[in-house]
């Protein structure tokens, strides 16, 4: 399991405005990476509740042909605003096989995220920059090696500062994922 600890913000700046601003960073490349979540009919914890948040999901990934199986359990304050994720993510070798087993199991498709993303790195953060399909521009810094005993909270105001120092003109933290933002957007 992985500790998830990152920021998700829109970016008002264009793409290549932003590019030009990462441009300290190491650049890995782009890919364009499609993401399907399923949830059970028959349980409530892999659905969107009233208000289209997410608390777990499952999800399959084509990320320029490397495929893999992601269940993400969702931490949160007191105030319901997201903090981390818990991830378990493992490689598949098959994506269309396992969408089939899934919906032979009585899975049914959530949502479907279509973006490529422009991934930076330097020494402390993954910085991915996604223009997602029928939603926009976002950016998702994510910090390396979160220890177990560290505070999320301090964790997260050091990435923001992060972020702000970058000047990419960006929204405030965005407290749900690109799936809670896909389900709102097409009111699901």
């Amino acid at each position: 399991m992985k500790k998830e600890v990152e920021i998700l913000v829109e970016v008002f700046d264009n793409k290549k405005q932003a590019i030009k601003k990462l441009d300290s960073l190491n650049f890995l490349g782009n890919k364009k990476t499609l993401d399907i979540y399923f949830f059970d009919p028959k349980r409530e914890d892999l659905k969107p509740d009233k208000t289209g948040q997410l608390k777990k999901c499952l999800r399959i990934r084509n990320k320029d042909g490397e495929f893999s199986l992601a269940y993400k359990v969702d931490h949160f304050n007191k105030k319901n605003i997201w903090l981390y994720s818990d991830e378990y993510e493992t490689p598949i070798s098959d994506f269309l096989k396992t969408k089939e087993i899934f919906q032979k199991l009585g899975f049914k498709e959530l949502i479907r995220i279509e973006n490529t993303k422009s991934t930076f790195v330097n020494d402390k953060y993954e910085i991915v920059l996604e223009n997602v399909k029928k939603l926009g521009l976002f950016m998702e810094v994510e910090r390396h090696n979160v220890d177990e005993k560290e505070n999320i909270v301090k964790v997260k105001k050091e990435i923001w500062n992060w972020i702000k120092n970058l000047n990419i003109k960006v929204s405030l933290e965005l407290t749900m994922g690109k799936p809670e933002l896909m389900l709102r957007k097409n009111k699901i």
